[in-house]
Formats: structure tokens, sequence, C-alpha cells
């Protein structure tokens, strides 16, 4: 049996409330939503007692979780609730989840982004559900004056065998409500869960599919307005000037002005990013309308000079620059400038032994270089939100990854005490990091300020294609030297980006060879970034395990056992002491993969495979690929998925996130890009901007888990940056050509 403390980190999770119609509340952080169904509804208790972030017991024995985490498609709103109920002992038919409100002064980290939600929320969770279960305990065994060790529970019903009594939760809630809070609870074994590791269907499903209106796009407000901004054509650009005269007389236009999103001297947080600050507006009564009007609209743009651009840090502890330099970019000079600076020394990240002296006294040496394109994010939901600023109140509602940031950031922008600002969280049509950041939110406050009117801001997909918040560009060059017998003794990694650096220095191979080197560098740039699905090793996986394969095939070495043999010497005897992987369960996945693809390095029935395995937000995938050639084209047939992420809360929904992920990026390596000259974006929707399509998705996705007691971590990124270097491998072996550049579509021997 292990114990838990009913408070965690500075924040107290628990504490206790009789409800008005009888029941008991304990509150606590860190849980997601999801909705009744009728039959739920139905047998709802006459009253609920209304409060934030509180697991709630009716005196019918219902329970509900309020949920303060935004969902993005990672399907927290189903998991969470589940390792609650697991720790609770109820029935899963009998617990309602509710969207809880923003409330900073309760929760911590109301934040949707690097796969924490059920990693961070693990041991908050299964303490709250233990906690309600002890006192509910508790108090039937006051009720029947019997040892609390003697009462047992099922499903919401107490149970004391010895006397052959029972009752359900309800029937003590307000009794249990009345107890003090103990200072600790025991916590079910791992295989007495019941709840956890069953497969649960997504409790928005149905709607989803139904279509009901789930989603912020999908808000309508009696007297709302539809404002949509003009933007700079160009990054480097600023607005001139603009001439609405014509524009106001068109049908349903009620106004068009020009706002900046941030004021001068606005102490921005890391997610206030944005690239134009000032924009202009049009505003009027429907969609249509509005967008006939911006295409009437006359607009005058002009360089900007470089500044220095100052954010918070996410912590609040300081502040971080960046340089935004003037003047218009291209794609071609990026290149150019990337490959230089890949050639050059660089800033010194990570060295052990003496790298230098390995790669002078080598017999072979393997020198090669990858790149990746920009990226844009392409949400399927465009990005929208609604807004109804007055003198005394802001309301605004809809997609945003970070709702706590936006709310202080909207209170500053518009000069309302964060009190006032009542920011509501919708379900997101999806986010991978482009809801990160809350411009748009910010624009939708300002202009319903200025019309004194409820608005709702909708960005068509060129709006939000040609404004920023890319995936970098990167670069990556490696190089490997073999002694006379061909075993490696020497590596070196140098990486950088637009505007940032993909290295890790101290992930694998880091730690597994003698003399390792990895130094990083960086182009300043006025295109705007930001975090991308598994920010940086969304490029730098998919490269370091194309060399790999290279670098085993002049080792004559199998790539599965070439990638075995170092995690053994990182095991056994491992290189440095900021390695941040785990050798073995690194092991294991590729270990598992081979084994479930019964995997052969040779091409049979004319089918080529490549293996990939990568390590990140705490977890572990490998992959074997299988490709076929059609006329030509290579065909993805079979992809084989190994992960490890500890405990598998719902494994229907993680084998879903499994399958997206890799689906995800075999579309952007083999696909996507986007490219500048004098600044524009050339690939302005999906007439130019490539993505994958439904025939060129694999035939079959195959997932397996490894199975352990790890406590679970991140599982909405790890399957994406891996499958990209099991891709290349395969094309390699289906093409009889190496692949360095994404996308790899655009490779002479690959064609659509």
């Amino acid at each position: 049996m292990s114990l838990i403390k009913t408070s965690y980190g500075r924040r107290s999770f628990l504490k206790t409330s009789a409800l008005a119609g009888g029941g008991m509340v304990i509150g606590f952080s860190w849980l997601a939503s999801c909705k009744p169904s009728p039959e739920e509804i139905a047998n709802l208790p006459k009253e609920w007692f209304e409060i934030n972030g509180f697991l709630k017991i009716g005196d019918n024995g219902m329970a509900t979780i309020m949920s303060p985490n935004p969902e993005i498609g990672q399907n927290v709103k189903t998991s969470m609730p589940m390792i609650v109920a697991e720790e609770l002992d109820i029935a899963w038919n009998n617990v309602i989840v509710e969207q809880a409100p923003l409330n900073t002064k309760i929760y911590t980290n109301q934040l949707a982004g690097g796969s924490q939600s059920i990693r961070q929320g693990w041991d908050g969770l299964r303490m709250a559900g233990a906690t309600a279960r002890h006192m509910l305990k508790q108090a039937a065994a006051q009720k029947w004056e019997v040892p609390l060790e003697e009462i047992t529970t099922e499903n919401g019903v107490i149970h004391h065998k010895k006397s052959d009594q029972s009752l359900g939760y309800g029937e003590v809630a307000s009794l249990a409500a009345t107890l003090e809070v103990p200072k600790e609870v025991a916590l079910k074994e791992l295989d007495e869960f019941s709840i956890i590791g069953t497969a649960t269907r997504n409790v928005d499903g149905e709607k989803i599919v139904t279509g009901k209106p789930l989603f912020g796009i999908d808000q309508y407000k009696e007297g709302m307005l539809i404002a949509m901004i003009v933007h700079p054509p160009a990054f480097g650009m600023k607005l001139k000037s603009f001439d609405a005269s014509e524009v106001k007389k068109m049908p349903g236009i009620k106004d068009v002005f020009s706002i900046k999103t941030y004021e001068d001297g606005f102490n921005k947080s890391m997610f206030d990013a944005d690239a134009f600050p000032e924009l202009v507006v049009v505003v009027g009564n429907s969609t249509w309308e509005v967008m006939n009007a911006k295409k009437a609209l006359k607009t005058s743009w002009e360089p900007f000079e470089g500044y220095e651009d100052v954010f918070a840090n996410f912590s609040g502890d300081g502040t971080f620059s960046k340089s935004v330099p003037a003047g218009a970019e291209n794609t071609e000079s990026h290149m150019e400038k990337m490959e230089e600076l890949s050639t050059k020394l660089a800033k010194e990240v990570r060295k052990d032994g003496d790298p230098e002296k390995a790669f002078k006294k080598a017999a072979k040496i393997i020198e090669r270089s990858y790149t990746a394109p920009f990226l844009a994010h392409n949400t399927m939901e465009p990005m929208n939100f609604y807004a109804d600023v007055t003198a005394d109140k802001a309301v605004l509602s809809g997609p945003i990854q970070t709702p706590e940031f936006m709310e202080k950031s909207v209170a500053a922008r518009i000069g309302l005490p964060l009190e006032k600002i009542d920011l509501q969280m919708t379900r997101q049509g999806g986010g991978f990091g482009r809801r990160l950041y809350g411009h748009f939110v910010v624009e939708a406050a300002a202009i319903s300020q200025k019309m004194k009117s409820p608005i709702k801001l909708v960005y068509t997909r060129e709006d939000d294609m040609t404004f920023g918040n890319y995936r970098p560009a990167y670069h990556a060059r490696y190089r490997a030297a073999l002694d006379e017998n061909n075993n490696i003794i020497g590596f070196h990694v140098r990486a950088g980006g637009i505007p940032e650096s993909p290295l890790f220095a101290n992930r694998f191979p880091a730690g597994a060879i003698d003399n390792y080197l990895a130094e990083s560098w960086e182009i300043a740039s006025n295109i705007s970034v930001g975090a991308f699905r598994a920010p940086r090793s969304n490029f730098i996986a998919g490269a370091e395990q194309s060399f790999l394969d290279e670098v085993a095939e002049a080792m004559g070495k199998d790539p599965f056992d070439f990638r075995l043999e170092l995690l053994e010497r990182a095991t056994t005897n491992p290189v440095g002491e900021k390695n941040d992987y785990d050798a073995k369960r690194y092991a294991g996945v590729l270990e598992l993969v081979r084994e479930k693809s019964n995997w052969s390095p040779e091409s049979t029935n004319n089918t080529y495979r490549g293996v990939s395995a990568y390590f990140c937000h705490n977890s572990y995938v490998a992959n074997v690929l299988e490709m076929v050639m059609e006329k030509e084209t290579p065909v993805v047939k079979k992809v084989y998925c190994a992960v490890d992420c500890g405990i598998v809360v719902n494994p229907i929904a993680a084998t879903n996130m499994v399958e997206g992920g890799t689906v995800d990026g075999i579309g952007h390596a083999m696909y996507s890009g986007l490219t500048f000259k004098d600044g524009k974006p050339i690939q302005t929707n999906f007439d130019r901007y490539r993505m994958i399509r439904h025939k060129e998705a694999p035939k079959e996705i195959e997932v397996h888990f490894v199975q352990n007691k790890e406590h679970p971590t991140g599982l909405g990124e790890p399957p994406f940056p891996p499958i990209m270097g099991s891709l290349a491998n395969a094309l390699y072996k289906a093409t009889g050509q190496r692949h360095y550049n994404q996308p790899y579509i655009t490779q002479k021997k690959v064609v659509s």
C-alpha cells in the first residue's frame, strides 16, 4: 500500500464544504472535463453546489469532476477524470465532468502544452479521489460504529461485510463533509485498477461527429458583430496608411480602424509573440460582408527598423529579449546562411573526451547535413475568439491553450483589473502549439472595447498562414569518426536554425560515445516562430535517426544492432553525467518494435523498411515503417509503433494519439514546407501548402505499449518526431537515394 500526503507542493488541494442539498465537495487542481449524458442528467441530484475546482458528490451518489484544463484533442477530458474515478472507487457511468472556468486563485498551470497534463496531474488527481473515498469510509464507520479498517468500497457503494451492511456514497456524503481531511491517504495498488487501463470512449465524441456547438467557431451571441484583421503582406513591414472611405460604405460594414495589439511598453509574456503589432480591423454584420470589405480596402505598408522584443519568462522570474532584424527575408538566402554557419565553429554546448583527436586519427569520416523548412500549424478550426468588453467587465470565450496568461494580457491591454476579466474556454479544433500564442485573444478584446459591442474575431486561412508563429527552419550537420576496424570513435553534431537551434545536446547518442561534441548556432529573423508539436525534436529526431542509419551501414551493422550496442554502452558505462534519457527504457522500445515487426533489414516482397527511435517529453517511441513503390511513387503500407509512456490511463485514447502523431509526422516530413520571397510567404492556403492526403496515410498502424509501473509521461508529442527518421530510412531502401532535405517529395526520385 502506498500513502500520499493530502497536500501537493505549496498549495493545498483539499478542503471540505457542506452542500446546500447535502453532499461532499473536495477541491483539487489539474482535472479535465467531460459532459453528462442525457441519462446522467436525468439522475442528477436536485441541487448542485457550484464551485470551481471541486469533486462533488451528490446525495444520490453521483460524482461531478470539474476541469480547469484546455482540451485540444488530446482527450484529457476523458483520461484525467478516469484517474479520479479510479481512486474514488466509483462506477464510471456515475461520473459527470464539467468544464471549470478560469480561476488563477484555485488552479495552477491552466495550460495545454508540452504533453504534461497527465504527467503533472497524476499524483494530485489520485490523491483527490483517494481522499474522498477515505472520508466516505470514515463517515460510514462512524454511522455504523465499526472500525474503519473493516470498511470496503466498490463502485460507489460502501460495505461492512461483518455486519452485512452497505450504503451508497450519497447516503453519507453530508456526514463525510463535516470530517477533518486526513493528513495522508492510501492509494490503490496498480493491480487493483479497474478504470485506469481500460479503453474508454471520448466523452465528447458523439457531440463532435454530430456537429454540436463545442468549439469557439460555433459561438453566436445576440448582437454580435464579425471582425477580421488585415496585416502587412510581408515580414519586415509595418502599416503606413490606409483608406477606408469607400469600404465603410459597403453593405453591412460598421467600422474600419487600426489597432495596436500591444501598446508600446507592454510587458509581454512569452505567449504574446506577435509579428505584426499594428493591424487594420474591419467590423461588420456578417463574415461574407467583412471578407468582401477586406478585399476592397486600400492599404499602404513600409519597412520597419530592427528592434529588441522583450518577453517575461514562463516562470515570471525574469525577462528575455529576441532580436528582430529589419529587412525582407528569402528562403534562398536562408538556406545559404544556414549552410555557411554549419561549417563554422559554433557555441560549444557539450564536449566529452577529445573529439578533435578522434576525428584527426579517424580512418573514415562520415559527414552529412539535414534541413527542414518553416511549417505552418494549420489548425483545422480557424483562429477565432469572442469578446464582449464593457466599461466594467470583459467576457471572452474561445479556443486558447494558455488562458491564464492571456487573461492577464487582456486585463493589461484594456485597462481592467484581473477580477473583471471572465475568460471562458471552449473545446479547440486543434492547437499543435499555435494556440499557445494568444495575440488574437488580445486583439478580440481591443476590438470589442473600441466598438463597444460584442464581436467574434475570425482569421481566414490566409490570415493565419501568413501571420507567423511558424515552426522554425532548421539545419543540422553530423559527423562520425570510424577507426580502421569500423568502430565509432567520435561523434559531432552542429545544429542551428532560424531563429533558434533544434539541438538537445544531452540526448542520445550523447552518453554512448567516448568522444562527443555538440555545437549550436542561431540566425535572428523577423519571421515570428513558436512551439510546433514536439518543439525542436520534430526536426532533430529525423536528422539524427537518418544519420545513425547511414553510419550503421558504413560500419556494416544492422541498424537495430547498432543502436542497441550504443544504448548498452550508455547503460553499463555511460559517458558523462548529464544524459537526460534512460538507456534501458530507450532500448526497450527498440526491442519491442523489432519483435512485433519481425524485423529483417532486407527487402521482402518488394517491401522496404526503415527504423527509428527517439526520446522526448519524458517518453520513448520506436517505429518500423514499411513502404512499397507503386509506379515510382512511395506508398507507406504499415507502421509498427512501440511506446513507453509509463502507465497508460486510457488505451484507446493513447492509441489514437500515436496514430495521429504518426500520420502527422509522415505528412510534414514528406510534403509540407513554407517558403518566402521578399518577406512574403509563398504558400498562403492549401492550394500551395501541401498536406498529407487520405490516400497517402499509412494503410495500417500497429501500436504496442511497454507494460510497466512507471508514472505516466507525455504522449501528445512523442510519437511525432521519430517517424520522420524511419520514413527517410525506408525511402533510402526503396529508392536507393538518401533524403536529407524536407519535404522529401521535392527530391528527384520521389514523385507525387
